[in-house]
This record gives C-alpha cells, sequence and structure tokens, in this order.
C-alpha cells in the first residue's frame, strides 16, 4: 500500500520546508490545500484561476461553514502561498470575496441579586464585583 502523497502535494510541503515555516504551519497549509483541491473536484490548482479561490473561501468558509475571520485569513494565505510559490503563478483579482464577519456573542446581564429577592448578600458582592471588573 503506498501511503505517499501525490507528487504536487510533495511539491507543496518541500516549498514551505525550504522557507523554514514552522511544522504546525506546514500542517495548516497543506489542510486548506486539500481541502480547497477536493473542494473544487479534485482539479489541479494550475487550471483553476482567483475565481474559484474566492469562492471557496467565500462559499464553503463565510457563508457554510461561518468560520471566523482568522480562519478564513489562515486559508487565504496558504493558497496565496500555495500560488505564489509553489505554482509561481498570481493569484490574480480576488476583490469579490466576502470576508467572515465576527461572531457575535449575546451580551450576559447580570441582575443583582438581594436577599429579598431569595439571594445571599455574599452572592450579590461577588456578582457586582465580576460585573464592574469587565
Amino acid at each position: 500500500m503506498n501511503t505517499r502523497s501525490p507528487p504536487f502535494l510533495e511539491r507543496a510541503r518541500r516549498a514551505i520546508g525550504r522557507r523554514h515555516r514552522s511544522i504546525r504551519t506546514e500542517q495548516a497549509d497543506m489542510l486548506w490545500v486539500r481541502k480547497f483541491i477536493v473542494c473544487r473536484g479534485k482539479r489541479h490548482p494550475e487550471v483553476m484561476a482567483a475565481k474559484e479561490v474566492a469562492a471557496f473561501l467565500t462559499y464553503l468558509l463565510a457563508v457554510e461553514r461561518r468560520v471566523s475571520p482568522s480562519t478564513q485569513n489562515q486559508a487565504l494565505n496558504a493558497l496565496v502561498f500555495l500560488y505564489r510559490h509553489v505554482l509561481e503563478q498570481p493569484v490574480g483579482d480576488i476583490d469579490g470575496l466576502l470576508r467572515a464577519g465576527p461572531k457575535r456573542k449575546p451580551r450576559t446581564v447580570l441582575a443583582p441579586v438581594t436577599p429579598a429577592a431569595g439571594g445571599c448578600a455574599p452572592c450579590a458582592l461577588a456578582i457586582e464585583f465580576l460585573a464592574f471588573r469587565r
């Protein structure tokens, strides 16, 4: 059984290694390159243009999976690295890219607990302390 990567992925891995990037960066970049290739029907990245890169980053990441902006940036940087340093061709114009927005957390509002409402005084002080500490 052959467990080697395809020659293109090995070429990408060597390009990352030549630039002395960390092992975690290499793993993350290779993950995004593989996901990109599989998502676009296992077509070679050389035959894909900026349109496919933008579609991958917009639909799969920002719309369908709703990832954080930092995750989308990591995928974008991995694909830019792939095109610039492995394929040695420009990515192209990806201006139509829909960026992932920040995840909005619902605000937590703590009502003060008073002894008259059934709470204890030390708990009320602790809640007030934590509320003002933010």
